[in-house]
């Protein structure tokens, strides 16, 4: 199973057949528990998860739920990506018991799929989240995040509060897993996108560490190049980074289109499957990247997942 998303919205709707949510910084997931008091999480390329996240196993107590979700982890009050990726590819037990003592995430509950085995995915949205408050589902490492009636002051206001953004749906709009729907649309306020990496370079007067990604856009006729990427790649990130970018290697170039020299030059190309996270300041008139800077791998996320995106 994978969740249900949101299109990219151009106007806030307005209207009481709409409800607005926050857009969290995080990991989407789907959170399995089951009467016998186990609980699987999977993300949203249906991968186990669970064992990633071990702050979350006292949510197991016994009730059978399916629950939609996003983990996030704070900094100074904000939620942020990059607080979580330094944790997504540990599977050590041991070390993600540390993690989860001095880094904890919080695991934020906004839709319930499946109640005491009655399936409500055929319910309206605003069915499912008045049985999903009155869970109680309060503690100190989940709880359910509240909706609001005016979008347009929940966007300035989490754009105040440098927020994410956030989410519109429709009150009557059911559960589709894996459906990306016009009934649910996002507004980010950040600049933040996702890319497949085509290739890698070596820092300057370097033999073994990574200098720069080479990034591209899915598309139906191929990867397409956007831009180089060396900002945000140094350190301990970027030695974990080389080392899931080597067993990737190919010959030829991923990239549909041209290459400029000047990218091209010392590239060490890849199967295009890795995503990741840039932050940059939106696109040039030659439609690269504008001053790009890495900000994580998306293990949540397939090449597939961005070219479907609107």
């Amino acid at each position: 199973m994978r969740p249900m998303l949101a299109t990219r919205g151009h106007q806030v709707p307005t209207g009481s057949e709409w409800l607005h949510e926050v857009k969290w910084d995080g990991i989407r997931l789907l959170i399995d528990l089951r009467a016998d008091g186990s609980m699987r999480l999977t993300s949203r390329n249906e991968n186990d998860v669970t064992i990633a996240y071990p702050e979350l196993a006292g949510l197991a107590q016994g009730r059978d739920m399916l629950l939609d979700g996003e983990v996030v982890a704070f900094r100074e009050g904000v939620p942020t990506f990059a607080a979580i990726a330094d944790r997504m590819h540990v599977r050590d037990v041991r070390k993600l018991e540390r993690i989860a003592r001095t880094n904890p995430v919080t695991l934020l509950v906004f839709d319930l799929l499946r109640l005491d085995a009655e399936d409500l995915t055929g319910l309206p949205l605003v069915e499912r989240r008045t049985r999903l408050e009155a869970l109680g589902l309060v503690d100190e490492r989940w709880q359910v995040p509240a909706a609001y009636d005016d979008g347009q002051m929940l966007l300035q206001a989490t754009d105040e509060q440098g927020l994410e953004g956030i989410v519109s749906k429709r009150r009557d709009s059911r559960y589709v897993f894996g459906a990306r729907t016009p009934h649910w649309l996002k507004f980010p306020h950040r600049r933040r996108t996702s890319w497949v990496v085509g290739g890698w370079r070596l820092e300057t007067d370097s033999t073994s560490r990574l200098g720069a990604l080479l990034v591209g856009q899915p598309t139906p006729d191929g990867l397409r190049f956007m831009g180089r990427v060396g900002s945000g790649i140094a350190g301990k990130g970027g030695q974990s980074l080389l080392e899931l970018l080597l067993p990737l290697a190919r010959e030829t170039s991923p990239f549909v289109d041209e290459v400029p020299r000047v990218d091209a030059l010392g590239t060490r190309w890849v199967e295009p499957r890795l995503v990741v996270d840039v932050e940059s300041l939106g696109l040039s008139g030659q439609g690269r990247l504008r001053q790009p800077s890495y900000r994580g791998v998306r293990t949540d996320l397939t090449p597939a997942d961005l070219e479907t995106q609107s």
